[in-house]
């Protein structure tokens, strides 16, 4: 088992906050720690193309932006792909959303491939605005939704901004567009070997906005590691353990915490 790369909840529990950090351009899609998984990237972006790719009239020119972007970075494709964009994709683990200002300035979804969706579906979201992307979080602040399109607006080509988001799921799957299933999967799952049937799910997260078309990019890499060797450390089990029961009992309501529950005390315990 290699050692995870990613383990936010040592920085405490989940929150609604967008929680987003600068960090230097050259580290935002290299060293890619989940480079091992390209082929099965690239393989489900041939069988699956119709459910992990769209581009909508207007998107082309900021699809080809982006591309030189991360071949800039990345290298060359390998093999011939349909698109700009798909080529690019092909290239790293990260899934690659863009978002251009539509006529009444609101940020909208119009160009994605996304192999790796965590419980959502890109033929739900492609063109929504920002307060479309995803489920309303019950709770949650009125004004988040502003506030980010204010912070799209403000941010500065070259400008890359960091975020992490992760949650625990039965199994090491990566094309996750039904919540349902890994629920009814957890519910009926015995407690007995939980650790090893336990997985840590991470969204490494990024934005940046194209210099020469001004639309923003919205990248997600996913990192999937065994709950057996994330919880290996002593100081990690007592941080995640922390971390659990610190959220707020609304955010975890909506993650679906509570089908993963006993399973995760399970875990810390069969851990030690």
């Amino acid at each position: 088992m290699r050692r995870p790369p990613y383990l936010p909840f040592l920085n405490g529990p989940l929150s609604l906050a967008p929680g987003l950090k600068p960090i230097p351009p050259e580290t935002w899609l290299v060293p890619d720690t989940e480079a091992h998984v390209l082929d099965e990237k690239r393989a489900l972006m041939r069988t699956k193309r119709d459910r992990v790719h769209v581009e909508r009239e207007g998107s082309s020119r900021a699809a080809q932006a982006l591309a030189a972007a991360v071949h800039d970075v990345a290298g060359p494709a390998a093999g011939d792909w349909p698109t700009a964009l798909e080529a690019a994709a092909s290239t790293v683990s990260d899934d690659f959303c863009i978002l251009i200002k539509d006529e009444a300035g609101q940020w909208r979804l119009q160009a994605a491939n996304v192999c790796a969706p965590t419980f959502w579906r890109l033929s739900e979201t492609i063109g929504q605005p920002l307060g479309g992307l995803h489920s309303p979080v019950p709770g949650a602040n009125p004004g988040l939704v502003g506030r980010i399109h204010r912070m799209f607006d403000g941010i500065q080509p070259g400008t890359v901004l960091e975020r992490f988001n992760w949650n625990v799921q039965p199994g090491p799957d990566r094309f996750t567009p039904n919540q349902a299933e890994f629920k009814a999967k957890a519910d009926t799952m015995p407690v007995e070997g939980a650790l090893d049937a336990l997985w840590l799910r991470v969204e490494r997260q990024t934005i940046t906005k194209l210099p020469e078309t001004g639309a923003m990019v919205f990248t997600i890499r996913v990192a999937i590691d065994p709950m057996r060797a994330v919880l290996a450390d002593a100081a990690h089990r007592a941080a995640f353990s922390a971390a659990w029961e610190a959220i707020d009992p609304v955010l975890a309501e909506y993650k679906g915490w509570p089908h993963y529950d006993r399973l995760v005390r399970a875990a810390l315990q069969q851990a030690r």
